[in-house]
């Protein structure tokens, strides 16, 4: 069955670590201490909305 094409896929912390280019341990540092793009838990898994990561890497850009 395929997925609608409206639906993004969420993306894993190195996903995240690609697109910023940063390593994966600095997003890990950064969800530590609060500062980095926002997460949620799916089970184990952490997984980031590609939308909120852009947003957030923008937000001082303003």
């Amino acid at each position: 069955m395929d997925k609608p094409a409206s639906i993004d896929r969420l993306w894993t912390i190195e996903d995240v670590a690609d697109y910023l280019r940063v390593p994966v341990e600095t997003v890990r540092a950064w969800r530590k201490n609060g500062s980095g793009p926002p997460a949620r838990k799916l089970g184990k898994h952490l997984r980031y909305d590609p939308a909120a990561v852009r947003r957030w890497a923008t937000a001082d850009a303003a």
